[in-house]
């Protein structure tokens, strides 16, 4: 792709989320103007990453003959499961952190003597992203 084609993707997909949100900021704030709203900044964004994916897959296979010949394939996908091994593991851990330290909070609130106890279980679902983060840097290591 050009650098013009990029920059005026770019642009239009900026505008795809801008001036729908913008039409609706200016006017009467109501839900059915939020819906539709929604719903042109829907159909703008998605038209704009179609017409892209036309553009990029154009048919140059000059990336296609690079990864055959196996020049940076494997190490792509060392950083791939390295950042998807980082990324999930801390979704998952502030999903369970936010679990347990609420439920930690009112128990505390409740009865202040088992504030080690509710410690322990936000450490341990903090613990996970920890996980993840040396599994990441065991897969860097091995690059």
């Amino acid at each position: 792709m050009s650098t013009l084609v990029k920059i005026t993707l770019a642009i239009a997909l900026t505008l795809s989320i801008a001036v729908p949100f913008g039409a609706f900021a200016m006017g009467e704030k109501t839900k059915g103007r939020y819906k539709t709203a929604l719903g042109i900044n829907a159909l703008l964004f998605f038209g704009t990453v179609i017409i892209s994916s036309v553009f990029m897959f154009n048919g140059q296979a000059s990336a296609a003959e690079a990864a055959a010949a196996g020049t940076g394939s494997i190490a792509g996908m060392g950083y791939l499961a390295a950042a998807l091994s980082t990324g999930l593991a801390c979704i998952g851990g502030g999903i369970a952190v936010s679990a347990a330290a609420s439920a930690a909070l009112g128990a505390i609130s409740e009865d202040g003597s088992i504030l080690g106890k509710s410690l322990i279980f936000v450490g341990l679902a903090e613990g996970v992203c920890l996980y993840g983060l040396i599994i990441s840097f065991m897969i860097l290591g091995k690059l």
